[in-house]
């Protein structure tokens, strides 16, 4: 017994048995008396402290693996037992306690003060215990950190053993010379080492740096069922889009509404084969299902997309849509402008083609389909006075600087003298009206006896006058006649009785003209095109392009350097003819066609009137610094007329100084909005 157990804890280097075949042989061990005991005793000793001393069986060269842990946790984090008064459990499962050489930052410094072995003790951190480096162990450190063999005693330049013969054979297999080739570098190797040498020296490979020291451990949820994000295989790896879920119509048992009828049947019978889809069938259970006779063929098509259609990462914007709108005022910091309905005026039957105001603001003219020319106040609503004229009243404008009333009906100009506002305006308004009369080539003057008081004078052409608008210094009166071929735009001198054809022949039909505030320029405007003419030099300075299908109006800016043009096809353009022939900003407000266009003389604001029964008041500024591009922004929509047939509002027209909008609809009202 004694001998068993001597060998269990000498291992089996130890030989304390004979070998096989001779006589065993028993070592003496030398005992005391006092030591020596009886067989029967042999079986109470205990060899515990034996095997549990330390050092009795030290073997320098026995290496650190075959050292016993005690610690049994596993590679866990240690951290995970800072708040614990031990470090893990041993094999037994029994709880290891920390060291009580721990201490504070305080301890360690008197430690390595005093201690000369700090700079050489390493601490374990899963057994808790201080182990001072051996001098053997420090070299080997310092010969690793300095990228040497760990091994002392390693030559790498040991003498190349020829492991073949190194006599030759009288009949060798190959005894070609050596090529020049192989003595030459080779020159993809150079443009390789230079191409790796310029990448290095622009930055653009860099060393590996060592981060496993600082690394920290990266743990994953090991019952997810997802992929591990912290072990990706490849960088640029894009997982291949998943199926979409079946529904409904590919179940066994579909409900009645997804069954097909006799007639969708038919049709997908008659279909392409690429175009089928999978028709929905009814079991009585999951076990009559046949067998899916396309399987093999969506399958292999499902392999030849994912191996032939590339897969690409897009880079998503993450923007706010309110962040590309561009940063308009708000509405409120934009005011005046007219925001509500304030007068009525009700007397006309039928359409309201034309509506304008004297210079003052104080009197407004209308003209429609009733036949009769209207003179309201403007501030109550009420008529002032009446002219019947013989024809339809396509159009009225109020002179601002003679007090002049032009009115068209039908193929004459009829000019009417109010004897409203100041008494010396009326007198010279009368005086300019009563010269000395002639016939024309294009058109005739007559003076009008037999009519209204008021009426003074009229001109008569060959064709129906659609459109007339006066010169701002009120000498000069356009005149457009859509209808006619040679003879669509004529301009009246009032001081002199005298007209003129400006054009011997019109480029598309004229739809309206304007003349410039305080320049000798004219404003034609066609279905696509608003020509610019210098009347001094006769000749064409300009060609807008509107970009709409059919221009309707347009309206020229209190500045002259914009202008604005409404469309049948619901468009409304600005033009900034300082920047480009092309509109600067084209504006899609109303769902109707844009019937007129007009800006205030003051203020800056615009309006435009749509057959959808709407008045659309816009801010528009205009500045002096030709850097800045205008500002644009609708404020308020007004809506007061209701719709007559297929028209709605045909008519508006600004106060001369007030924040004020008087609109004429189909209706036959006149509404003022304050």
């Amino acid at each position: 017994m004694l001998k068993r157990k001597v060998e269990d804890i000498l291992g089996d280097d130890t030989t304390v048995g004979a070998p096989d075949g001779e006589d065993e042989v028993v070592e003496e061990f030398s005992l005391s008396e006092e030591e020596e005991m009886s067989e029967e005793e042999e079986d109470d000793v205990d060899f515990g402290d034996v095997v549990d001393r330390p050092g009795d069986y030290e073997d320098d060269e026995c290496s650190s693996d075959e050292e016993e842990i005690r610690n049994r946790i596993g590679n866990i984090p240690m951290e995970w037992y800072d708040d614990y008064d031990h470090i893990g459990y041993d094999i037994h499962g029994g709880r290891v306690g920390k060291s009580s050489k721990q201490g504070d930052q305080l301890d360690k410094l008197l430690d390595r003060m005093d201690n000369p072995d700090f700079w050489r003790t390493v601490r374990n951190k899963v057994e808790g215990e201080e182990i001072v480096l051996k001098d053997d162990d420090v070299s080997l450190i310092d010969r690793l950190k300095s990228n040497k063999f760990p091994d002392l005693g390693y030559n790498p330049y040991e003498p190349w053993v020829d492991l073949f013969s190194q006599d030759k054979l009288d009949t060798p297999i190959v005894d070609t010379p050596e090529p020049k080739r192989r003595f030459i570098p080779s020159r993809h190797e150079h443009k390789k080492v230079m191409k790796l040498i310029r990448a290095i020296r622009n930055g653009w490979i860099k060393p590996r740096t060592d981060e496993s020291e600082n690394r920290k451990p990266s743990y994953y949820d090991l019952w997810s069922t997802g992929p591990d994000p912290n072990t990706k295989t490849h960088s640029n790896h894009i997982p291949a889009p998943k199926l979409p879920l079946p529904g409904n119509e590919e179940s066994y048992n579909p409900p009645e509404e997804y069954l097909p009828t006799e007639e969708e049947k038919m049709a997908w019978e008659n279909a392409d084969e690429e175009d089928r889809k999978l028709l929905s069938k009814k079991y009585s259970c999951l076990r009559h299902v046949p067998a899916y006779p396309q399987l093999i063929n969506e399958k292999f098509d499902r392999c030849l997309d994912l191996y032939l259609c590339p897969r690409k990462m897009k880079m998503k914007l993450n923007m706010n849509p309110e962040d590309l709108l561009p940063k308009l005022p708000k509405p409120k910091d934009l005011k005046p402008f007219p925001s509500a309905k304030a007068v009525k005026f009700s007397d006309h039957e039928g359409h309201v083609y034309s509506i304008d105001s004297n210079k003052s603001g104080e009197f407004l003219v209308s003209g429609g389909e009733d036949k009769i020319v209207r003179i309201w106040e403007a501030s109550t609503g009420r008529v002032l006075s009446r002219y019947t004229l013989p024809d339809t009243i396509t159009s009225v404008k109020w002179d601002k600087a003679q007090n002049i009333i032009a009115a068209a009906a039908g193929n004459t100009v009829y000019f009417i003298n109010s004897g409203l506002g100041d008494k010396l305006v009326s007198d010279a308004a009368e005086r300019t009206l009563s010269k000395d009369l002639k016939e024309h080539e294009t058109c005739t003057w007559y003076p009008v006896t037999d009519g209204e008081e008021g009426l003074k004078m009229k001109i008569t052409h060959h064709h129906g006058v659609t459109g007339i608008t006066w010169h701002a210094s009120g000498k000069y009166l356009a005149v457009t006649m859509r209808d006619s071929p040679n003879c669509a735009v004529l301009i009246h001198n009032l001081q002199k009785a005298s007209s003129q054809k400006p054009f011997n022949k019109s480029k598309g039909q004229i739809q309206q003209v304007a003349f410039h505030p305080n320049k000798p320029f004219f404003f034609v405007l066609t279905q696509r095109y608003v020509r610019v003419y210098n009347l001094v030099k006769q000749a064409m300075v300009r060609k807008l392009v509107c970009g709409v299908k059919w221009a309707s109006c347009m309206a020229v800016h209190p500045k002259g350097d914009n202008l604005i043009v409404g469309s049948y096809d619901k468009t409304l353009v600005w033009f900034d003819m300082d920047l480009s022939t092309k509109p600067y900003k084209s504006l899609q407000q109303h769902k109707k066609a844009v019937r007129d266009v007009c800006f205030h003389s003051r203020l800056p604001l615009y309006s435009s009137v749509s057959d959808d029964c709407s008045a659309i008041v816009t801010h528009g500024m205009v500045y002096d610094d030709l850097v800045k591009n205008p500002l644009i922004v609708p404020v308020k929509v007004l809506r007061a007329h209701k719709p007559c047939t297929k028209y709605g509002v045909l008519c508006n027209v600004f106060h001369p100084s007030l924040p004020w909008l008087f609109t004429g609809g189909s209706d036959g009202d006149i509404w003022l909005y304050v």
